[in-house]
């Protein structure tokens, strides 16, 4: 007999759960992000008290090393706590009585919990300067984040933006947050025009998807973490390059950001492009917000 290994795959796509999933997903949610929320505010207040290496806070570590990418921690923390709290209305649903909700909460709950995971790891490398594993942590989360994205973009906000969109453009942005501390020499002349270089990706990354997927939360993300590189990178330095770029991509971001996101809210959604089949199946879950 042929083994249907879609069945034992928690990452296939399924439109429908047992019960008794449905009770490992909201254990493992539940733990997994406590354990997520927990790891990054112990670790915004207090440094790591074991091995040898150089234990900083998270943001101690961001200053300590300067660089093309440096973040405000003000904006990041606002950021952050906002996705927790996200993060926490779409467990609710996990619990809820709609059975739709429920599933639709659970069908991305293998990528939600293994994100909180490495999330957990990332942070415990990151405050220990193990800067070259956390960044490949960074890299396989980033696979997992977009393996999600493109796989259940359709979902309603309420599981889009705190599962799917914030996590992924966070993630895209600490690849180089991260990668910029991890080299040598963030001081010189080549690392500060790779940053004036690099720092567009942001710009089109944001393009992409609000230009391929009408994704307003995306945008949204990306914007104001371009944000806090700038005010990070203003403060750092005021005559120079980066900061202006930052915030001309958050700019730019947020207008078209309101472009899409304007229409969206007011039932007079932009039609860019034809939506697949898949889309319209899916057409009444995007109205529940």
């Amino acid at each position: 007999m042929a083994t249907d290994w879609n069945t034992f795959n928690p990452f296939s796509r399924r439109e429908a759960h047992s019960s008794e999933s449905i009770i490992v997903y909201k254990i493992l949610t539940v733990l997994t992000w406590v354990l997520s929320v927990v790891v990054s505010v112990y670790y915004t207040v207090n440094e790591p008290h074991d091995g040898f290496t150089i234990r900083k806070r998270i943001w101690d570590q961001n200053y300590l090393y300067p660089s093309a990418f440096t973040m405000n921690s003000t904006l990041a923390d606002i950021y952050w706590v906002i996705l927790f709290i996200f993060q926490f209305g779409y467990i609710g649903h996990l619990f809820s009585k709609n059975t739709d909700y429920v599933n639709a909460a659970a069908s991305v709950g293998s990528h939600f919990i293994l994100n909180n995971l490495f999330h957990f790891a990332f942070v415990m490398l990151f405050v220990r300067s193990h800067f070259a594993w956390a960044e490949l942590i960074l890299l396989l989360n980033f696979a997992n984040l977009s393996l999600l994205y493109f796989r259940h973009n359709t979902y309603p906000r309420f599981i889009h933006t705190p599962v799917v969109s914030m996590p992924l453009a966070w993630t895209f942005v600490a690849i180089y947050w991260n990668g910029a501390i991890m080299v040598p020499h963030q001081h010189s002349l080549v690392a500060r025009i790779f940053g004036n270089v690099f720092i567009w990706s942001i710009l089109v990354y944001g393009l992409f998807f609000i230009v391929v997927y009408k994704d307003y939360t995306m945008g949204f993300s990306l914007s104001v973490l371009a944000a806090s590189i700038g005010v990070a990178q203003f403060t750092r330095k005021i005559i120079a390059f980066q900061w202006i770029f930052a915030f001309v991509i958050m700019s730019v971001l947020f207008v078209l950001t309101l472009v899409v996101a304007v229409p969206a809210w007011t039932g007079r959604e932009i039609k860019w492009r034809r939506a697949p089949e898949a889309d319209q199946e899916r057409a009444p879950l995007l109205n529940e917000n």
